[in-house]
């Protein structure tokens, strides 16, 4: 047996008993019929760390989960994760995070620790393995969000030239997505959008006082930081197959648990109903060269 077939058939194993605290290090080389040193040489060599290694990771990252999206206790989440006491859990703990259990859980950072596998806990029970790139295909979600940042770019551009009479005229809007919105509102909306998600993947706070009356050059201004970097986010996320990977938004009151896939599909989503809506306002105005703002074509040949 290869490394990487030992491999293969170690992790569903891991899966199997992260809820038996007791497991013995022997057992999953005893599983596949194996010395135990033999199956440290044959995981790390394909992991970058040894089954015991990876499975307590694992299991701090399970612990981690379990801090930020339940009540449960340190010294129960610190028995879920095999730990016999409150001190030993601690210890490991902050040795991973940096922090305590409790401070952790107060001022959350990153779930998922460094992993040379690529393998994390994945909520609610189960093991995230990185797919292997297949290439070819059309990136998908770096295509529309590069359509997204360009779109929103013409759009702030074609606005430019526009009178405030028109910047802040109501634009009638089913719904209750946004509160009042125009053409000034909508256009810093989708660019705070970006720039809120950037500073929260850098556990960063948002200041939404820059949207109120906001200028078009200052929102050119800050296209210009936030939508770049936006983009090479979802490129990177994409290129690492980081699609599934979890991070904490800390910034938005109780912390929450987000996928970076569920990311890009949020602010696609919201951001495609304001971009018709600024779309069509700019045609009322005159301003009716833009197509509906149809990623269609654009999409398929940039």
């Amino acid at each position: 047996m290869n490394s990487s077939d030992a491999f293969a058939v170690f992790l569903p194993g891991v899966a199997g008993c992260l809820d038996d605290p007791a497991v013995d290090s022997d057992a999953p080389a005893a599983r596949l019929h194996l010395s135990r040193s033999h199956l440290d040489r044959l995981v790390a060599a394909t992991a970058g760390e040894t089954p015991a290694r990876l499975r307590r990771r694992v299991l701090l990252e399970r612990a981690a989960f379990r801090l930020l999206g339940s009540d449960a206790g340190i010294l129960d989440v610190a028995l879920e994760a095999g730990y016999g006491s409150h001190a030993a859990f601690t210890r490991a703990f902050t040795r991973a995070y940096g922090l305590a259990p409790q401070a952790w859980r107060l001022t959350p950072s990153a779930v998922l620790l460094a992993a040379p596998s690529g393998v994390h806990f994945h909520p609610p029970a189960g093991l995230r393995v990185p797919v292997r790139p297949q290439g070819g295909a059309m990136d998908l979600a770096s295509k529309m969000v590069e359509h997204h940042v360009w779109l929103l770019g013409e759009l702030v551009r074609r606005a430019g030239p526009l009178g405030d009479e028109v910047l802040d005229r109501p634009v009638p809007a089913a719904g209750r997505v946004d509160d009042d919105p125009t053409v000034r509102s909508l256009l810093s909306r989708l660019i705070g959008q970006m720039d809120m998600w950037n500073r929260a993947l850098a556990l960063r706070d948002y200041d939404w006082s820059v949207e109120r009356g906001e200028s078009v050059a200052g929102m050119r201004d800050r296209l210009g930081e936030a939508g770049p970097l936006f983009l090479a986010q979802v490129r990177h996320a994409v290129a690492e197959g980081r699609l599934d990977d979890t991070f904490v938004h800390a910034q938005c009151g109780p912390p929450q648990v987000y996928t970076y896939g569920g990311l890009i599909a949020h602010v696609l989503t919201f951001a495609a109903y304001r971009r018709t809506l600024v779309v069509g306002a700019l045609a009322d105005a005159g301003v009716d060269d833009l197509n509906f703002g149809d990623p269609r074509d654009r999409v398929a040949e940039h």
